[in-house]
């Protein structure tokens, strides 16, 4: 009887760990889409990696058919510090590529959280980002995130201390990559 349950204690766990991962990542989503950027910078832990590797097609037979370049170029590879000048940036009314600024809307799924201590998850998730601009401007991102979290004390209850993001395209023919992931 007992064994059974710690059984539904561990399942019921697992399903409030993953509620609770995925709130804030919709949480997220909709800081980002209504451009409080400053309250997004607060889901970030000081030590935080935020980095976007370039992807490389290949001949299926030489991997799967593409690989990340982790150790080459990156499309981004921020920390904390450099997220907060690129807001900074964003709010001086002289960041060209937004100006006038993007509107955007992100749907996040295939939430996959796995517990790495008692205080860490990593989470795994797909997104597609539609962003507008003028009158004719659109383009669609879609790819996957891979994060890490740790608990905090903060209206969250975690912080991101680490985000690899990949983007499905190889090649980019957006006219910048002024939006946040």
């Amino acid at each position: 009887m007992s064994s059974s349950a710690s059984v539904l204690e561990r399942v019921t766990t697992a399903r409030e760990l993953h509620f609770e991962i995925e709130q804030l990542l919709y949480a997220e989503a909709r800081l980002i889409d209504e451009r409080r950027f400053e309250e997004w910078l607060g889901l970030f832990a000081d030590d935080l990696r935020y980095v976007m590797p370039s992807r490389s097609s290949q001949l299926a037979r030489d991997a799967r058919g593409y690989s990340w370049g982790k150790e080459g170029f990156a499309f981004f590879d921020d920390t904390l510090g450099s997220l907060k000048v690129r807001v900074k940036r964003l709010r001086t009314g002289h960041a060209w590529a937004e100006e006038p600024p993007s509107r955007t809307r992100r749907l996040v799924g295939n939430v996959q959280v796995q517990r790495l201590a008692a205080d860490e998850v990593a989470c795994r998730s797909n997104f597609m980002i539609y962003r507008s601009r003028r009158e004719r401007d659109e383009d669609v991102f879609v790819g996957s995130r891979i994060d890490r979290l740790r608990r905090d004390d903060n209206p969250h209850g975690w912080l991101f201390f680490d985000r690899e993001i990949h983007l499905e395209q190889t090649v980019l023919t957006h006219h910048n990559l002024s939006i946040f992931f």
